[in-house]
């Protein structure tokens, strides 16, 4: 089994929409490209606002998104992190999407999720088959490679230092606890 090369790319997009509009009876917003600088979107926001059919149309909610992965993303988000996350996810994929749905949002950085990140994988029983074979098979004579239990490997693996993240395909991503 094979490290597998896939690793989705999203497209995060936020729908935005004008809240005096709204609480007046009319949807008036705009779908967002997500990935981008916060004033690029607070610039995209301020033009919502000021085509807004309603006069005071001050403030603004996040009212959809989509290619977030499994994170929520709820109205009173804050522009920056929208956006923080959105830029990782676009760079890095579903695999960053699964991991804040680990580990969260506020502890979800480039650094803490490009160090323990090890790929994506047909599933745990082929990601320890790879490290048992890339650390120890060789060293072990032939007659005694036929006794090796991956599945045990794996499963201990997995209960001390590793986690898996279902991919949204098929298969997982693997990570080290630190």
């Amino acid at each position: 089994m094979e490290k597998r090369t896939m690793n989705q790319k999203l497209k995060p997009m936020i729908y935005v929409a004008c809240l005096a509009a709204y609480n007046a009876g009319y949807l008036h917003g705009q779908w967002l490209d997500a990935a981008r600088e916060p004033a690029e979107i607070q610039e995209d926001i301020r033009a919502i606002l000021s085509s807004s059919p309603v006069e005071s149309g001050g403030d603004y909610a996040i009212h959809d998104y989509e290619g977030f992965g499994p994170i929520s993303i709820h109205e009173c988000h804050g522009v920056p992190e929208v956006s923080r996350l959105a830029l990782l996810i676009e760079e890095h994929g579903e695999a960053f999407a699964a991991y804040v749905s680990h580990v969260g949002e506020e502890y979800a950085t480039e650094e803490f999720f490009q160090d323990p990140y090890h790929g994506h994988w047909d599933s745990e029983l082929a990601y320890a088959e790879h490290i048992f074979d890339e650390l120890y098979i060789y060293q072990l004579p032939d007659n005694l490679r036929l006794y090796i239990d991956y599945e045990v490997f794996s499963r201990d693996l997995f209960l001390n230092g590793h986690y898996s993240v279902n991919a949204f395909d098929s298969g997982v991503h693997v990570f080290t606890s630190y």
